[in-house]
């Protein structure tokens, strides 16, 4: 039997996948935490972020398995979700880029156990690790929403992700 899309179940390439994925619009987040093994600001840019829970607060995101940053994350007990706003397009290339020193750049602050808050941004959740799982080639965090903020202003437009380009909010509809 053959997917919609013409391939065979569970034979669909990559490519194809990750094309199809990208027509999907996201907001565009940085994750952040410290490291406990160095005590060290860890963040990256990731796309992968969304809301799990009102009740109890929990917000979901997921790392490639193959990244670096997993130890770190793996082990901190808790991080921060900063979803960019418009004008921090450069901040996010630079979160996703191999830079030595990704805090060099941006307005931070240490959020709830020292996990990093960048200023500035459409919303922030500060969370503590609740759970981890993996799943694929990846591994899902589950994290329960401590403080949040961001959302009293409404006047933050985030920044947008599609079709592997940065994009802005258009008209409101």
């Amino acid at each position: 039997m053959n997917a919609p899309g013409g391939e065979p179940h569970g034979l669909i390439e990559p490519r194809v996948l990750r094309s199809a994925l990208g027509r999907f619009a996201t907001g565009v987040t940085i994750v952040s935490c410290i490291d406990p093994a160095s005590g060290q600001p860890v963040g990256l840019t990731a796309n992968s972020f969304n809301a799990l829970s009102l009740d109890p607060p929990l917000v979901l995101w997921s790392l490639r398995l193959a990244s670096p940053s997993v130890p770190a994350f793996r082990a901190a007990a808790h991080f921060a979700v900063n979803v960019l706003a418009e004008g921090q397009v450069e901040l996010s290339r630079r979160f996703a880029s191999q830079v030595g020193d990704k805090f060099g750049a941006g307005h931070w602050s240490p959020g709830l156990g020292g996990a990093p808050v960048l200023a500035g941004c459409a919303a922030v959740f500060e969370c503590q690790a609740a759970q981890q799982q993996d799943a694929g080639d990846h591994v899902l965090f589950i994290g329960r929403v401590l403080r949040v903020s961001g959302a009293a202003d409404g006047g933050v437009a985030p920044l947008v992700f599609q079709g592997g380009h940065y994009r802005m909010l258009g008209e409101v509809l």
